[in-house]
């Protein structure tokens, strides 16, 4: 499928992926599609009212698993000016802009998935989220900067994932749990999973949109098995240590109608309600 992708659309930088590139992209799809279908059966075997986790990585899977197909034909990519390296003077790199709307997406959803499991207030969650979105902005800015500018966005993403790990790892562990200690050792397992996953992108992104050390191929190899690990394998993971908990303990409600035709009281009369 790396021939066919790569003929019908041929990439535009002088550096880009390979067929082998393209076909570990399409082995990337399948899974992160596979891993949507599952999650998908296993959100209509949750009782109503109880499927918030799990439509939460229904929208990581399907973003992904679009993204993962758009690069995957070599679609998404823009050309941009090598920097610091002297030995391909004025030749451009491949660096996919589909990837960062991914991250854009994802990476703020899978902190919610988190933060929502615990006791941390909703300010700290809009917080913390902002900085999500600082760090993949300040990434993708830097990307595609093609002067040592770059390395100023890198400093502010790799800032705001310093703070993002100090709501995981220190804020967040000293919350009160709604659900118990039951839920806080599978938060610690999973935090500290994702916290070790997320610290791995800087890396992945110096050496290669920073500072084209490895080529595009090793670098969609890279980063494909860390969305692999951070996006399937955490949610089902984190879902897994979710399974004995009572929903209702989380508190979440979202006051929308209900077929079991729940009803409150508000001065003008009764409206019917349900559980989020």
């Amino acid at each position: 499928m790396g021939n066919e992708a790569l003929n019908n659309n041929p990439p535009t930088a002088d550096i880009n992926i390979t067929t082998h590139g393209s076909d570990w992209l399409w082995a990337a799809f399948c899974i992160f599609a596979t891993s949507l279908f599952v999650m998908v059966v296993l959100n209509f075997m949750r009782a109503r009212g109880s499927r918030l986790f799990h439509q939460i990585a229904i929208i990581v899977l399907t973003t992904s698993s679009i993204a993962y197909f758009s690069m995957a034909s070599d679609l998404g990519a823009a050309p941009v000016e090598i920097e610091m390296r002297e030995d391909f003077p004025d030749q451009t790199r491949q660096v996919w802009y589909v990837r960062y709307i991914q991250w854009f997406i994802t990476f703020p959803l899978l902190i919610l998935e988190l933060l929502l499991s615990t006791g941390v207030t909703l300010s700290d969650i809009m917080t913390t989220l902002f900085m999500a979105i600082v760090m993949v902005v300040s990434f993708m800015v830097g990307a595609l900067v093609p002067s040592d500018y770059k390395w100023g966005y890198f400093t502010f993403g790799a800032s705001a994932l310093m703070y993002i790990w100090y709501v995981l790892l220190w804020h967040a562990p000293h919350t009160t749990f709604p659900a118990g200690g039951e839920l806080r050792t599978g938060y610690f397992r999973s935090a500290g999973y994702l916290a070790f996953m997320l610290i791995t992108y800087p890396i992945a992104w110096a050496c290669s949109e920073g500072g084209n050390v490895i080529t595009p191929t090793s670098e969609m190899i890279w980063y494909g098995i860390l969305d692999i690990l951070a996006g399937p394998v955490f949610l089902f993971l984190f879902l897994w240590h979710l399974r004995s908990i009572d929903y209702k303990s989380f508190g979440l409600h979202s006051g929308k109608y209900t077929d079991k035709g729940a009803v409150v009281s508000e001065k003008h009369g009764e409206v019917p309600v349900q559980t989020a």
